[in-house]
Order: structure tokens, then C-alpha cells, then sequence
């Protein structure tokens, strides 16, 4: 938790934010985002949380390694990662005060990873919204989320996790009966820009 960045720390927080980055990155990376977030919902505690472990494969902080990561393996390496993760909210939330049903999950691309699969690997509800920028399923999933709506929003133009990955994935918690929205960004590549960061406050407002 030492690496992570707290944006935003009302002296009584109604609800919590954790902002999750992409492999490679930094906390620094959401900041942009959780500064826009904080600016406009009232009494929220916002952090861009820290991956726990050095990139592998160059600068920055990783969930899990990504070298030689293929189908076969990825969900292994998630499940050996998610303790941690779920480590991070329980702390955040003990720190702000909130319960998961004031929390939102935001995972950007290997953080949305470990986010989405946190609703297959753990049984008890860790946040009331889910939201995956730029990521995926490691696997299908076999059921629905209790008690968390999960949200895609993805770039069509993404060529490091395409869009299909979304698309398939909101069919997937359909098909389960889940909550669960999709939107696309025309132009948007592997990256966050206004427009999607509108529809991301609109559905933490909602």
C-alpha cells in the first residue's frame, strides 16, 4: 500500500474508489482519471492503488507476469495474485470506513483483469460496481456476480486487448442473468479519454 496514491480523503467518506493500473504502470498513471472522479462525486475516497510486485519485463509494478502468458496459463497466475488483491480493498476499505456496497472496483487493462476475475475467484461481494477499462475474462465465467454490477468500457481501435474481449464478456453475465453494461469508443486505442471517462462517472452516479 506504501506506493499507492491517496487523491482524495474526505474527513467522512460515504464511499470508496480504488483505481487499479495496467501492467508495466504506475498509480501515477490513474491520476488523471481519479482527480476527474474526485472532483465530482462528493464524500468519496479516492486511491489509485499500487500493484504489489516489480515489472518484470521493464519499468513500472505488475499483478502478475505477462512473460510467456498465454490461455492455458493466465488464470493461474491470477489466482495466485488475488490474495493480494483482495488484501488492497479490504485495507482501503477499513481505511475509508465503507462496506463493499459503498465501494467501486476500476481496473485498467491488467488491473481490470484482476478486477473481473475477483467476482469468479471470491465469493462475497468486494465492491457494488466493477468496472473494466480496457480488459477481460481470463476465462468465461461460470456465474454471476452477487451482489456487484460489472461495466466494460473499451476503445474500438484497443490492438493490446481488442474490444471483441468486452463484447464477449458482457454476452457472458448476460447469458448468467447478471448486471452488467457495455460501451465502446470509437477511435480509442489501448488508453482512457474524456468521453469514457464521462460514461464512468455516469454509472458510479447512477
Amino acid at each position: 500500500m506504501s506506493d499507492s496514491i491517496v487523491i482524495q480523503k474526505p474527513a467522512l467518506a460515504s464511499r470508496l474508489v480504488l483505481l487499479y493500473h495496467g501492467v508495466g504502470a504506475r498509480p501515477e498513471s490513474m491520476m488523471t482519471l481519479g482527480r476527474w472522479l474526485a472532483d465530482n462525486l462528493d464524500r468519496a475516497m479516492v486511491v489509485a492503488v499500487a500493484a504489489p510486485f516489480h515489472f518484470d519485463m521493464g519499468e513500472g509494478l505488475q499483478w502478475f507476469s505477462i512473460h510467456g502468458v498465454n490461455e492455458s496459463n493466465r488464470l493461474e497466475r491470477i489466482s495466485v495474485a488475488m490474495p493480494r488483491f483482495v488484501e488492497s480493498v479490504y485495507a482501503w476499505q477499513k481505511q475509508a470506513n465503507v462496506g463493499p456496497e459503498n465501494t467501486a472496483i476500476i481496473g485498467f487493462s491488467q488491473g481490470a483483469i484482476m478486477a473481473l476475475s475477483s467476482t469468479q475467484l471470491i465469493s462475497d461481494a468486494l465492491a457494488k460496481q466493477v468496472v473494466s477499462l480496457s480488459g477481460r475474462f481470463a476465462l468465461e465465467p461460470q456465474h454471476k456476480p452477487e451482489g456487484s454490477s460489472v461495466h466494460f468500457l473499451h476503445g474500438k481501435a484497443d490492438q493490446v486487448i481488442p474490444v471483441r474481449f468486452a463484447e464477449q464478456g458482457h454476452s457472458w453475465l448476460e447469458a448468467l442473468g447478471a448486471s452488467s453494461t457495455l460501451d465502446t469508443f470509437d477511435g480509442l486505442a489501448h488508453s482512457i479519454n474524456h468521453e469514457e471517462s464521462v460514461r464512468l462517472l455516469e454509472i458510479l452516479q447512477g
